[in-house]
């Protein structure tokens, strides 16, 4: 493992905040691992709802690949895996969902008293192509500063081992965002295995919480069914997008990522936003 060309100076950082929604074993955990995971984080009537309005989104892009040479688009593959990005834009549930208070609450503990949004997206994962997703870090796709900010990934769906649940490595998000390679063609690899990776499996309306920097694959989907996921990103306000080629160089520019059609404030001043 490296670091990544424009990771120098990196620190974990711990907040001092008082938590709302998370027990001190669970705090501790997350800081001293980087995962949790929390059950039951969404009701069965609201999950159930925002999976039928997902289920119509995953259903257009699927559809949409199958148009395309080898039916793939970059790391999205019919039959495979499909991702579909920015359903707060699409679904009102989805947006609900996003704003939850619950989810709100562990964002507070975990990124701080003024967070928002910064990513969403749809990763259904399919049994006809069984295969893995490779060990990643979220930052590692797209550096963005404070390089850490918070995953929940979020079950609709039961993610059992034979699923394709998560797998994390434990304490390696404390070094920051490493190097990745992109592996044609199933997407960026920080590394090919580790020995200390552990599985996340996660029912249905629960959800595996885990840093921007926690290394973290998705093994094969070998069920007869298909594993469906919301993923959804929080970083503190304020938080930027780095650009350019990290190998020949530091970043050309910073984007702000504040976006007020997908990337809105969830929690203001320690009050979550409605």
């Amino acid at each position: 493992m490296r670091a990544h060309p424009w990771n120098s100076d990196f620190a974990w950082k711990r907040s001092d905040i008082a938590p709302t929604r998370l027990s001190d074993d669970q705090l501790d955990q997350f800081h001293n691992e980087g995962w949790i995971v929390v059950e039951d984080l969404i009701d069965p009537a609201t999950l159930a709802q925002v999976r039928d309005e997902l289920d119509v989104i995953e259903q257009s892009y699927d559809e949409l690949l199958k148009t395309v040479p080898d039916e793939r688009m970059f790391i999205a593959e019919s039959g495979a895996i499909v991702f579909a990005p920015h359903a707060v834009k699409q679904s009102e549930a989805a947006r609900n969902v996003s704003r939850h208070p619950a989810i709100a609450e562990i964002c507070r503990d975990l990124v701080g008293l003024n967070v928002r949004l910064y990513w969403d997206q749809i990763v259904y994962k399919k049994p006809e192509k069984p295969r893995r997703f490779p060990w990643h870090q979220d930052n590692g796709y797209t550096f963005v500063e404070p390089q850490q900010y918070l995953t929940i990934w979020l079950a609709l769906t039961d993610a059992t081992v034979d699923a394709g649940c998560p797998w994390v490595v434990p304490g390696v998000h404390c070094g920051g965002t490493l190097a990745h390679t992109y592996i044609d063609p199933l997407g960026y690899e920080c590394f090919e295995d580790h020995p200390d990776a552990v599985p996340a499996p996660v029912v249905a309306g629960g959800a595996v919480i885990f840093s921007s920097l926690t290394p973290h694959m998705t093994g094969p989907n070998t069920t007869g069914s298909v594993r469906k996921t919301y993923i959804l990103q929080y970083a503190p306000d304020g938080a930027e997008m780095l650009e350019g080629d990290p190998a020949a160089g530091p970043p050309t520019s910073r984007v702000l990522q504040n976006d007020p059609d997908r990337q809105y404030v969830t929690v203001s001043d320690g009050v979550p936003s409605s």
